[in-house]
């Protein structure tokens, strides 16, 4: 299954969705919509969170699952975080 592009390869800025389709009715929506800021994430910190809620916010668990230390747990959720917090203010970080 292909990747949703979050970046543009010419410029690097954020995309944006400009039209969507149902397939089975073939509706069509147009206009100017963000992409949620979950999925602007590397897919390998997406499927982290997903890991993380279905351990129930675990990290004991979490460390169990993917078969890592809770230190090296807890180091990859905080990079995470701060992935989340440079995303949520792109303008502090310039």
């Amino acid at each position: 299954m292909k990747v949703l592009p979050t970046t543009c390869p010419a410029c690097k800025k954020l995309l944006n969705v400009k039209r969507l389709v149902c397939e089975d009715c073939e509706t069509e929506i147009e206009g100017l919509f963000n992409l949620p800021q979950f999925v602007r994430l590397p897919v390998e910190d997406q499927e982290f969170i997903l890991q993380f809620i279905k351990a129930s916010g675990s990290l004991k668990k979490m460390a169990q699952l993917l078969h890592l230390s809770y230190p090296t747990v807890r180091n990859r959720l905080d990079e995470i975080i701060e992935r989340v917090k440079l995303a949520e203010n792109p303008e502090e970080n310039k």
